[in-house]
């Protein structure tokens, strides 16, 4: 049973919760179902522009133990990503792999995986892409992603 912010259950689609704010889970299903009727997979328009929507933007955890510090230099902004299921990770149910260019960097974070898992579990198109690089002096990196629904 999914949980919207107020840690009551979220309502039936397009219901609202006891304290009046819709579940943000509604509100993304309503708004894909409406991107979808407005951008039919087979317009040209959506097929020029890409059609997708911003799920979420994320820090990708564990650099320091992955292939990230191997590849770092060659990471650019905008490079695309893929994300990996992990179904069979101990430490996490919902563990989301980052990948590039076939090189593990990192996971998406434990707190921002599940929605993400769920989707690639039900086969759900999915991108990511680098929103930002940065190297801090003390030799830590930051990795920022963009996670899209693409169709």
């Amino acid at each position: 049973m999914s949980m919207h912010s107020a840690g009551a259950p979220c309502p039936r689609p397009g219901t609202r919760s006891l304290h009046r704010r819709p579940c943000w889970r509604s509100l993304v299903a309503e708004t894909c179902l409406a991107l979808a009727f407005l951008c039919p997979a087979g317009a040209p328009a959506a097929e020029a522009a890409g059609a997708r929507v911003l799920l979420q933007t994320s820090l990708v955890a564990g650099l320091a133990h992955h292939d990230a510090k191997d590849v770092w230099e060659a990471l650019r902004v905008g490079d695309m990503l893929n994300l990996v299921r992990q179904d069979a990770n101990v430490h996490d149910m919902n563990a989301v792999v980052v990948t590039w260019n076939g090189r593990m960097l990192g996971y998406l974070p434990k707190s921002d995986n599940a929605d993400v898992a769920r989707m690639i579990d039900r086969g759900q198109p999915l991108q990511a892409r680098i929103r930002s690089i940065a190297k801090y002096r003390n030799h830590r990196r930051k990795l920022e992603i963009d996670v899209f629904m693409a169709w």
